[in-house]
């Protein structure tokens, strides 16, 4: 009987892998990885090791996830150490609890290794911190795309109290949930930032309101991968932002900070 390693690589900049992520990565036989991660962690892997693409994309995946539930099943059964690497954190909107309970009912050995979420590691790279002591003593995390690419079933009235929402998958939504948020009593002022492809070099934060980030979202141009950020936090950007992004106006590349 092998094993399997339900592994989260981290939210994009390959250095945010643990230490025992990249153990996993070196010792595996065979790497199941989605669409989200980093390719450059695969050259950790040992050069006889095979690699299955399971990415998803709205209304296209590679694998359905009963297929790969199957292949993690099969493969362990064959004496393979199997690394299955996950974008972000594998039980943060990750479907990790899904593997594991297949896992569970075939009776093969696995272990969770814990990865930083980018609704964490996003907004820090963009300058915004989730909790502050004057600011922000709570925080949600929630899914903004349902089953089937539907809108999540979120009961926005219990999150309105919510010092800082960070929204995954929600950028397909945005217009609802800024609806949600506003008709259950949120301020239509209430600062939002969407950070597109975060803590990558090609990350992208554009920020506004409750009732102006919807048009600013299309202007521009921001699609998934995207967190959004909402709450008084977000005004911290302005002072601690760090890391430098950068964006393409007419096939010329200039730093975020440079445009006005």
């Amino acid at each position: 009987m092998g094993k399997v390693y339900l592994v989260g690589a981290g939210p994009g900049d390959p250095d945010l892998l643990t230490i025992k992520g990249l153990k996993c990565i070196q010792e595996a036989d065979i790497i199941l990885y989605d669409r989200l991660v980093n390719k450059e962690l695969l050259e950790h892997a040992k050069k006889e090791a095979t690699f299955i693409y399971c990415g998803k994309l709205p209304k296209c995946h590679t694998l359905k996830q009963e297929n790969i539930n199957h292949l993690l099943v099969k493969l362990a059964k064959q004496g393979k150490t199997v690394t299955r690497l996950k974008g972000g954190d594998p039980f943060v909107f990750g479907r990790g609890a899904e593997e594991a309970e297949v896992l569970a009912q075939n009776g093969i050995p696995f272990e969770i290794i814990p990865g930083i979420t980018s609704g964490i590691a996003a907004p820090a790279y963009a300058g915004i911190p989730v909790t502050h002591r004057k600011i922000s003593s709570s925080f949600a995390v929630v899914t903004g795309h349902g089953q089937k690419g539907k809108p999540t079933n979120i009961n926005w009235s219990s999150l309105a109290g919510i010092d800082t929402l960070l929204v995954y998958m929600g950028i397909g939504h945005l217009a609802d949930i800024c609806h949600a948020l506003i008709l259950h009593g949120k301020a239509p002022d209430t600062p939002v930032a969407l950070v597109n492809r975060g803590t990558t070099a090609n990350q992208k934060t554009v920020t506004g309101t409750l009732s102006t980030i919807v048009e600013k979202a299309s202007i521009e141009k921001i699609d998934n991968p995207s967190m959004i950020v909402i709450g008084e936090v977000v005004r911290l950007r302005d002072q601690i932002s760090w890391f430098k992004e950068w964006r393409t106006y007419e096939s010329e590349r200039v730093f975020a900070d440079e445009v006005v």
